[in-house]
């Protein structure tokens, strides 16, 4: 017997434990995550519950008579153990949307988790809101590295990687968020945008989850000429942030950090990017996307489904 109700904060463990147990959540919907910006949403997050017991959960949050999964996060939708399985998974997105409609949602907007994020096969969801009529609104697309798999650097880079390596530049650990945003800030301030996070949010999240988030710099004399923030997911990591100087550039700082990451976590499934289009998948950065294909990487996309309810 399923049953769908409101999340509240006393659930913050079980819900927890539901995504530790799941096939497709991971350190963005731990509730320490979504919540460190939790006053600039609505929160419309549920429980579903098996015979009483948490079995999947939905971080969403509320906007006007639409519902979002979850604007604050890159990718979301339903986060299930291996307990829902095809058929329970459709009566639970049919029981959301029940839900959702009792409140006077008329849209839910479904950001599916890509597969490559998946600890185990989980595309029940996709098929669930085929049955239920939602259809393919938007399609973002990402860059990964299948470590497992051969792939290779191009010439040029393996070239710009050895200069940089001959100029005695190597990859640290760092823990400067602060320099580091404040060179990543200047980058983009170029292309007229600006971090995601704050300083203050950076260094929270780093706080909470300080094996998680993970900053790497090149520095040559303390001068920061390159810095990475990783997002460790654990069968897969993930480059939230990467920023390198203008000195940087001239000395292939930012390539020799790239290589040596991919270098670090060999041993894992995938290595992202992220998303290299733009204008909700509707154009795509050529030059950003050729700069990911140079190390190996390939594209993955990261799909939005719009359910009319």
């Amino acid at each position: 017997m399923l049953a769908v109700r409101p999340y509240a904060v006393a659930d913050a463990s079980d819900w927890d434990a539901v995504v530790s147990q799941s096939r497709t959540g991971g350190l963005l919907h731990q509730r320490g995550y979504m919540d460190y910006h939790g006053e600039r949403f609505i929160d419309g997050s549920l429980m579903i519950e098996q015979h009483g017991a948490p079995v999947a959960v939905f971080p969403a949050n509320v906007q006007g008579r639409t519902v979002v999964s979850h604007a604050g996060l890159t990718y979301a939708g339903l986060i299930s153990t291996r307990a829902l399985r095809a058929e329970s998974t459709l009566a639970a997105l049919g029981l959301i949307g029940d839900h959702y409609r009792e409140q006077g949602i008329e849209r839910l907007l479904y950001k599916a988790v890509p597969h490559v994020f998946h600890a185990y096969p989980s595309e029940e969801d996709l098929y669930a809101l085929h049955r239920l009529g939602a259809r393919l609104v938007r399609r973002d697309m990402s860059s990964v590295i299948a470590l497992q798999e051969e792939f290779r650097f191009t010439d040029e880079r393996r070239r710009a990687v050895r200069k940089a390596r001959e100029a005695g530049l190597r990859m640290e650990s760092g823990g400067d968020l602060a320099g580091f945003h404040a060179l990543l800030s200047e980058v983009l301030r170029r292309h007229a945008a600006a971090p995601t996070h704050s300083l203050d949010e950076l260094r929270l999240l780093h706080g909470r989850f300080p094996r998680q988030i993970m900053l790497f710099e090149v520095r040559r004399d303390g001068e920061l000429l390159a810095g990475a923030i990783v997002y460790d997911f654990g069968r897969a990591v993930h480059t939230q942030y990467l920023a390198a100087s203008e000195a940087g550039r001239q000395v292939n700082a930012l390539s020799l950090l790239l290589a040596e990451l991919i270098g670090l976590y060999g041993g894992r499934q995938y290595f992202s990017f992220g998303i290299s289009t733009e204008r909700e998948g509707q154009a795509i950065n050529g030059g950003l996307v050729s700069q990911k294909e140079y190390f190996g990487a390939r594209g993955v996309v990261h799909d939005f489904y719009e359910w009319a309810l």
